[in-house]
């Protein structure tokens, strides 16, 4: 059975350059942060990172030397079983409420989980709804 939480993602965009990701994830690791769920991506030059972790905070602090902007916004992350169709199963709680998602990143781990972020139109319902 899924279970969602709400948590904050950190997000933010850089000129796109070879070797940015190790110089960001080096700066967090040297401060001792934990990432929980990575999205990055480089288009049209630009290198845009959405990241979830143990400490926004420090994450914050490490960061703060590159100059980019960063910003905290309320996402919620799903922890389901990792096997077919259990995405499908929470996609369609939201599709059947009429809930839009506006984007999802996730992962799956060698084991029994899988994890996923999202973002929709009605954040807390989702929740909700997922928790059921």
């Amino acid at each position: 059975m899924a279970k969602a939480k709400r948590v904050k993602q950190l997000s933010f965009m850089m000129p796109d350059r070879v070797g940015l990701l190790s110089e960001i994830t080096s700066k967090l690791a040297d401060v001792k942060v934990n990432i929980s769920n990575i999205c990055a991506y480089g288009m049209q030059g630009e290198a845009n990172f959405m990241l979830t972790s143990d400490s926004n905070a420090k994450a914050k602090k490490a960061l703060a030397p590159l100059t980019a902007e960063i910003k905290e916004y309320d996402v919620f992350v799903v922890e389901m079983p990792n096997k077919p169709g259990e995405l499908q199963k929470v996609d369609k709680k939201l599709a059947d409420a009429k809930i839009d998602i506006l984007y999802m990143y996730g992962t799956t781990v060698s084991g029994r989980s899988a994890t996923c972020i999202f973002t929709t139109s009605d954040d807390p319902k989702a929740v909700k709804l997922i928790n059921r």
